[in-house]
């Protein structure tokens, strides 16, 4: 095994099939959303070349920089939130009783479909019949708003349900991180009278730092390019005011048959999030990372 794994030519027979299955499902792709955002054409007929003009039209497109708008703010209170998943985090690695109970409940929402969250919190925001509603009335509010059919509120009451849905998925990131802290550091900072408090947030927050940039570049990267949730929902309405890019670039595609300019939109997109990954990275980048 030894000899085999020494000779270069075994090595670029082993790693092969994962390079073409990349090459196939990856980058192949994505050249191919680049060349039909070149293109006119509506995604069965023949395409005629325009160079650059979707990509002109998608700067001067104000519909689109709205969805941009709304993408964004997904990705600020999604990175928001981690702020809350890290202390559910902190709180469940601290030997707290029913902590393995707990991680199973957040778990739910990961392993539930899309389609069937959707369905689930549009019984909760039912204007009539909801839970939501019919618990404000209880108090009192004789006129709870319609939350999916208002502008002002359509988009972040969608943002709720988005971020209950990867609750779990972070706070497991989390969770694993932190239990892999040796406790006799834990134990070491007790015995030196540092509080709970000290101890999460100057040894052990610092001690995961390299996880929680890969979850914030997670989170944001994944809500630019959200699509499904929103989709089932309110396919980005009303009026577009739940409208995302992804989402936009599918009604460009399916609705108005513009296979070219959506792809111009989706190879907009990529490049966005390449961008705001390499931002993060630049931002958060520390001289030296704390070892244990």
């Amino acid at each position: 095994m030894d000899q085999a794994l020494s000779s270069k030519k075994m090595i670029a027979l082993y790693l092969a099939p994962g390079l073409l299955l990349l090459l196939a499902l990856v980058y192949i792709p994505i050249f191919q959303t680049g060349y039909f955002g070149l293109m006119d054409w509506n995604g069965i007929g023949e395409m005629s070349f325009i160079g650059l003009e979707n990509y002109t039209l998608l700067i001067q497109d104000a519909a689109f920089w709205d969805s941009a708008w709304h993408s964004l703010l997904l990705a600020v209170f999604s990175a928001l939130s981690l702020i809350g998943y890290l202390l559910i985090s902190l709180v469940l690695a601290g030997k707290i009783k029913g902590a393995n109970f707990l991680r199973k409940i957040y778990l739910v929402p990961m392993l539930l479909a899309s389609v069937a969250i959707a369905q689930l919190w549009m019984k909760i925001y039912h204007p009539t019949n909801g839970i939501l509603n019919t618990l404000l009335m209880s108090i009192g509010i004789e006129n709870p708003p319609a939350w999916l059919a208002e502008p002002s509120l359509a988009l972040f009451a969608i943002f709720i349900p988005i971020i209950w849905q990867y609750a779990g998925f972070y706070i497991l990131i989390y969770y694993a991180a932190l239990k892999n802290i040796p406790e006799s550091l834990v134990e070491s900072a007790k015995i030196d009278g540092a509080s709970a408090w000290d101890i999460a947030w100057k040894i052990k927050v610092p001690l995961i730092m390299n996880v929680i940039k890969v979850t914030i570049v997670l989170a944001v990267v994944g809500s630019l390019k959200y699509f499904d949730l929103i989709y089932v929902m309110t396919n980005g309405g009303p009026n577009g005011a739940s409208e995302v890019m992804a989402s936009y670039m599918y009604g460009q595609a399916f609705s108005r048959f513009d296979f070219g300019y959506a792809s111009a939109i989706g190879f907009f997109l990529l490049v966005i999030c390449l961008l705001i990954t390499w931002l993060i990275r630049k931002v958060t980048v520390s001289d030296e990372d704390i070892q244990y």
